[in-house]
């Protein structure tokens, strides 16, 4: 079992607020979720949040890159990208993308 950081434990502080936020240690990372729904990631101390067609601008206008690993010679490209660094400043903007990534995550249940 994956030890949660105090990297970990910082993000989650950050987006208590949110209501039902936890976090759940899966395949070397960590999947952060609220109540059932997973909207974000955490590996290796870097925390990804969930995008879609809808949100995923967002991210790529500010030059972040989603997460990849490598699984059977090839690269997987996940639909998570890296969080913007100003999110660690600021509860209320942690939250701001949080919300962005559930949107995304609701979207995704909904297909």
């Amino acid at each position: 079992m994956v030890k949660r950081t105090e990297f970990v434990e910082f993000a989650i502080e950050q987006m208590a607020p949110l209501v039902g936020i936890r976090v759940r240690a899966m395949f070397g990372g960590f999947g952060v979720y609220q109540d059932d729904l997973m909207f974000a990631i955490i590996v290796d101390d870097s925390l990804y949040f969930k995008a879609d067609a809808a949100s995923c601008g967002e991210f790529t206008a500010l030059g972040l890159n989603p997460f990849t690993y490598a699984a059977r010679g090839k690269t997987v490209t996940m639909q998570y990208y890296a969080a913007p660094p100003e999110v660690f400043e600021s509860p209320e903007t942690m939250q701001e993308w949080a919300r962005l990534a559930i949107g995304a995550a609701l979207r995704a249940r909904a297909k």
